[in-house]
């Protein structure tokens, strides 16, 4: 994680500022969120990744609920 965490702050990608909590579990709205793909050399995965409140998450995104949260 730490160096996905890194990879993810040098793609300075786009910040969604939501007004919840970012939690496990959670629905991130329809519409505003930017997805990016996670490179294969961190685990191949359907998951996607986004920036909720300067916090990274990998989201589900047939459901768009976040399924981790990247400390």
């Amino acid at each position: 994680q730490p160096e996905f965490k890194t990879y993810v702050v040098e793609q300075k990608p786009v910040v969604y500022k939501w007004d919840k909590k970012v939690v496990i579990g959670e629905a991130l709205p329809e519409t505003g969120v930017t997805y990016y793909v996670v490179p294969e050399k961190y685990g191949k995965t359907e998951y996607k990744y986004a920036v909720i409140n300067d916090t990274t998450v990998l989201v589900d995104p047939k459901t768009r609920k976040i399924v981790q949260i990247i400390q």
